[in-house]
């Protein structure tokens, strides 16, 4: 088994990356700053979280399995038209780690009985590969020999743009965090040769929610995250005489939710992924989450996924811990959940 890890994480680190690079989360639309930077500002006040994700229980950490950290904080200013944020995040898997800082300014304008919200973002990536925690088979392999081979240190500048309409009773928004790409290729290798390549890719996301009363004590909060890389066709390499596309499968995050007293969060979530309108090509997993939202402003969260995929015959899954703090300027006023 952790040979085939082994292999499997030289193909997604060295190789071609057909695959998702952002990190997900089970509890997003706890997290929306780290996807959309348009939300800066949405909470009316200073607005605090940290995620932690571990995912693959059951795998030890040699074994590569992929760990998430995430703070995010965001305050409205100017009469609650401008908003400003700030994420950090950590995200590793196998040997690479990658560690991101971003600013966000978000600009609202009233609409109707909401308002539509512009938002950028910049910031930072360093990204860092560790060849040498490999247990290579053939430890002569050239790519792995000599230190400029074994160890690679990027800083990665990033910006972002996102759209966030939002009224008391929905949501919706649509963002790219990630406009640039950036080439990972050690220098020297030839673009047009048959190597295998590596980069950041362009990642889009369009989410959305609503909120239902069903009754004085209990509201219903359904919700969606989609997540596509290459949705123009933008990004293709060359290997050999023939032009390759680069996109990966389209992920969903379906959600529905329960409020109780304006206090309980309890959640389930399905996860999937899909190539075209009609070739399901994955189920992922189904998502439990909940959080207690308190009236001082402190709110702690727990999520367990349940894989669905084959490597539920060796990992028991993944989950997420949280603890998020609303802090209204007002003293005397109670704190009440935000829904979006």
């Amino acid at each position: 088994m952790k040979n085939i890890l082994i292999l499997f994480f030289i193909l997604l680190i060295s190789g071609a990356a057909y695959s998702q690079q952002d990190p997900m989360l089970t509890k997003y639309m706890f997290n929306t700053l780290s996807y959309n930077p348009a939300y800066a500002g949405s909470s009316e006040h200073l607005s605090l979280n940290i995620l932690h994700r571990d995912q693959w229980l059951g795998f030890n950490d040699d074994q590569g399995k992929p760990v998430t950290q995430v703070f995010s904080m965001h305050t409205p200013m100017r009469g609650d038209r401008v908003g400003f944020g700030l994420t950090a995040s950590r995200d590793v898997i196998g040997v690479t780690e990658q560690v991101g800082l971003h600013a966000q300014y978000a600009y609202r304008i009233p609409a109707g009985k909401g308002s539509l919200a512009l938002g950028l973002q910049g910031g930072a990536y360093n990204w860092r590969a560790d060849f040498s925690g490999l247990a290579l088979q053939n430890a002569a392999d050239p790519a792995f020999t000599g230190d400029d081979n074994m160890v690679r240190n990027l800083w990665i500048p990033n910006f972002g743009a996102g759209l966030y309409f939002s009224t008391p009773a929905l949501y919706f928004g649509f963002s790219v965090p990630h406009i640039l790409g950036s080439d990972l290729r050690r220098e020297g290798i030839d673009p047009d040769s048959d190597n295998l390549f590596a980069r950041y890719y362009r990642h889009y996301y369009a989410m959305g929610g609503v909120v239902i009363k069903l009754s004085e004590a209990v509201d219903f909060k359904p919700s969606f995250l989609i997540k596509n890389v290459g949705l123009f066709g933008e990004f293709r390499e060359t290997q050999g005489d023939e032009s390759i596309g680069i996109t990966a499968p389209t992920e969903f995050d379906i959600d529905a939710s329960l409020l109780f007293n304006e206090t309980l969060w309890l959640g389930v979530s399905f996860r999937s992924a899909f190539e075209g309108f009609n070739d399901i090509s994955s189920y992922d997993s189904v998502d439990f989450w909940m959080s207690i939202q308190m009236k001082n402003g402190l709110r702690i969260g727990a999520a367990y996924d349940f894989p669905l995929t084959e490597i539920s015959n060796v990992s028991a899954g993944s989950y997420e811990v949280m603890v998020g703090f609303e802090l209204e300027y007002d003293k005397d006023k109670i704190v009440t959940p935000r829904y979006f």
